[in-house]
């Protein structure tokens, strides 16, 4: 559609609106007052944009009139849904009466005003804080716009009902006009009487009949005599002439009124533009929405049948589990009271005239001795048991059931603290804060109602793969915001998600956050302060994982050849580990301030005698990427020094001459924004060293580098600078004692 049509269009919308045209129903929505929740009366413009009704802003102030009284006095009070739904508390009737009687005159208060001290309020739309200052709701401008629509919905909900005429004697015409300077509505006739040809009457402004009349031009509120004729565009309001030249807007960018308006009016036709154009992307949406109203009932549904099914096995098992006690404990009892009554029986025995002893009584009268013996050996036998009994007196059975008692406190407290309050919300992976290499350091902010006792799953795959290396493979249990994963591929792309666990409920997955892991295996290592190290300008901490460039007295020293023509150099610092085969790849970071930074590899071959034999550094072309043009003396150059750098600062990345990223020349080419993470990988066999963007794993640069001998990380600082080592790369400090080993 070309801008010509579409200026058509707009225009179209604007002259339907306009007209009244469209239709006004379905708009309920936008003509409710936040608070009171009716339709607006009287509505005032707050300075957020949002409209509030005029007694609700009154009300919203006696109330924290009310709430300041009350914390004075101690008391506790809490804030209703709806103003005018609030019952009168003994504070709001002793702040009438004050009012009433004029009793209060402080300043801020006027005698006979309801409007309190008290200015500030929360917009109930927005809940920003707004001040209306010392003139308090005279400040505020009425949304007569608003009202106006208010009251054509007004008149279309009772279409029924008729504006009569104000001036017909009866019977009583129906209201045909309404003229905005009378205030009053009017029958053809009435109108033509009132209102004739000729006179001053007949210029006045007439609408359709309404019952809303509001003042012909909108006057300033600030300056009650000022009309508004220029709109403020940094407090999006209307103001006068005064309020530019001397008042609160004297700073502000302010337009004419005409010119805001056709602004707001283009803006404005536009949007409606845009929303009718998207009215079958809206449907298509709602009916998505619906689909999902829809799933949401039919899960909620299986959820509580899935949750009755499960306490209803609960209960069974623990019904089952009941049973199986009692009836253990019932067996258990029976046996233990027969031995124990067989115990009775038997000492009930030994007692004098019953049992055992009274029939050894009568054995005793036995004279035949043949018919003694035969009888007394058996029962002498029985008495001896009786009498040994008595000695070890032992009960037949144990009374107490102690291997009945069960230890349930543990599954008490999981009872207790099982939460069926809803699901949890998916913590967030955190990217900054996660590292990827030949393990994943996965960081993520924990959702706020969270508690110690959740646990959250870790869920990564592999991109690219098969179908077996590309399934999810999970890290569960995890306690706390952070996880490593171990045996990361290398040159790979990994995606990460994670969620929590609460009892026996998930939350949803947190989005997929997909990292790149670096192109060779991790190279461990310190910084070395032993070789080529200049401690009066370089400050190396304790776990010698970060070094600082500072321009000391020995800085100020060496500027004063500036005056001569000569240059400040670099201060080189190099990794405590070499490498010697093998690709290996390390990564730190460079802090934005700094000033120049130059990073790489470096050749043992020629360390040495670098040191201690340093280069003429009286001269720009001190390193090959200083801008020297020269190519001839550059490669002469390049071939007697050991470094292999890229100059990285002032938030820039620097591509040496010669690339292929500069090829064509151009200076822009040369120049990157500076990564947050800068990684190098070193491949010894293939004699060659990539520069990466350490986020993305994107190359920035690379190129051929002579590996004849052990090749060390290398950096080289002037002026205020610092770099930082990943902590991945600097896994050995943890064995590091301080001693320099």
């Amino acid at each position: 559609m070309s801008d010509s049509e579409d200026m058509t269009e707009f225009g179209s919308i604007v002259e339907r609106i306009t007209k009244g045209e469209v239709p006004i129903k379905n708009i309920e929505r936008e003509l409710i007052c936040p608070i009171c929740k009716e339709l607006f009366t009287h509505p005032l413009i707050l300075p957020c944009q949002h409209s509030v009704c005029h007694k609700c802003v009154k009300e919203l102030l006696l109330l924290n009139h009310e709430d300041s009284l009350s914390t004075d006095a101690g008391s506790e009070c809490s804030l209703p849904g709806s103003p005018r739904s609030r019952v009168p508390s003994p504070s709001m009737e002793r702040l009438d009466r004050l009012v009433r009687s004029g009793s209060i005159s402080s300043p801020g208060w006027r005698r006979g005003s309801v409007t309190p001290r008290i200015t500030t309020f929360p917009c109930p739309g927005c809940q920003h804080d707004i001040d209306l200052g010392e003139r308090g709701i005279s400040m505020l401008f009425r949304n007569f716009t608003l009202e106006s629509i208010v009251e054509r919905y007004r008149q279309a909900a009772r279409a029924a009902v008729a504006i009569m005429c104000n001036m017909c004697k009866p019977p009583v015409q129906e209201a045909t006009k309404s003229c905005m300077d009378c205030k009053a509505s009017y029958c053809n006739e009435c109108f033509k009487l009132y209102h004739p040809w000729g006179t001053p009457k007949a210029q006045h402004e007439y609408v359709g009949p309404t019952t809303n009349f509001r003042p012909k031009v909108l006057m300033c509120p600030e300056h009650e005599m000022e009309k508004v004729n220029m709109y403020c565009e940094v407090c999006r309001r209307p103001v006068c002439h005064l309020c530019k030249l001397g008042g609160s807007h004297a700073n502000h960018k302010v337009t004419s009124m005409s010119s805001a308006y056709k602004i707001l009016k283009e803006k404005l036709s536009k949007s409606i533009h845009y929303l009718i154009s998207k009215e079958d992307q809206v449907r298509t949406q709602i009916s998505e929405l619906e689909v999902l109203i829809n799933q949401t009932e039919e899960n909620g549904t299986l959820a509580e049948r899935q949750a009755n099914e499960h306490f209803d096995r609960l209960f069974e098992i623990l019904q089952e589990k009941k049973a199986d006690m009692l009836r253990s404990i019932e067996q258990s009892r029976t046996r233990r009271l027969e031995k124990l009554r067989g115990q009775v029986d038997e000492y009930q025995g030994m007692l004098e005239n019953s049992g055992l002893v009274g029939y050894a009584q009568e054995v005793l009268k036995e004279t035949d001795q043949s018919c003694f013996v035969q009888t007394a050996k058996q029962l002498h036998i029985r008495i001896q048991k009786a009498t040994e009994s008595l000695k070890t007196f032992h009960p037949a059975a144990d009374p107490g059931f102690d291997e009945f008692a069960l230890d349930v406190s543990k599954e008490e407290v999981m009872l207790k603290e099982m939460c069926f309050g809803g699901v949890p919300d998916p913590p967030i992976i955190d990217r900054a804060q996660s590292r990827v290499y030949n393990e994943g350091l996965i960081c993520w902010e924990l959702p706020e109602d969270s508690c110690p006792t959740d646990q959250q799953v870790l869920e990564y795959r592999k991109h690219g793969a098969d179908e077996e290396q590309g399934r999810w493979q999970v890290r569960e249990s995890v306690h706390g915001p952070s996880t490593v994963v171990c045996d990361l591929d290398s040159d790979s792309v990994y995606s990460f998600r994670v969620r929590t666990r609460r009892n026996a409920a998930f939350s949803s997955y947190s989005p997929e956050v997909s990292f790149y892991t670096p192109p060779a295996p991790v190279f461990g290592f310190l910084f070395n302060d032993k070789c080529g190290f200049s401690p009066e300008r370089l400050v190396l901490n304790k776990q010698r994982d970060s070094v600082q460039s500072v321009a000391g007295l020995p800085f100020l020293l060496a500027a004063e050849r500036v005056q001569t023509g000569s240059y400040v150099c670099l201060d080189y610092i190099i990794g405590d580990t070499g490498i010697s085969q093998g690709r290996h790849y390390w990564a730190f970071h460079v802090e934005p301030h700094s000033y120049m930074v130059k990073v790489g590899v470096a050749s043992d071959s020629k360390l040495q005698e670098w040191f201690h034999h340093p280069r003429d550094t009286s001269s720009p072309r001190y390193d090959h990427d200083s801008g020297h043009d020269s190519g001839s003396e550059d490669t002469c150059y390049e071939l007697s020094q050991p470094f292999t750098l890229v100059t990285v600062g002032m938030g820039k990345l620097f591509i040496p001459k010669g690339s292929v990223a500069a090829a064509a020349g151009d200076h822009g080419n040369r120049v990157l924004p500076m990564p947050q993470r800068i990684g190098v990988c070193l491949d010894y066999e293939e004699g060659r060293v990539f520069f990466y963007d350490g986020d993305t794993m994107r190359c920035l640069y690379e190129r051929q580098v002579d590996c004849s001998g052990t090749m060390y990380p290398a950096f080289g600082l002037m002026g205020s600078g610092g770099v930082h080592l990943e902590e991945f790369i600097t896994a050995k400090r943890l064995a590091y004692n301080g001693n320099g080993h």
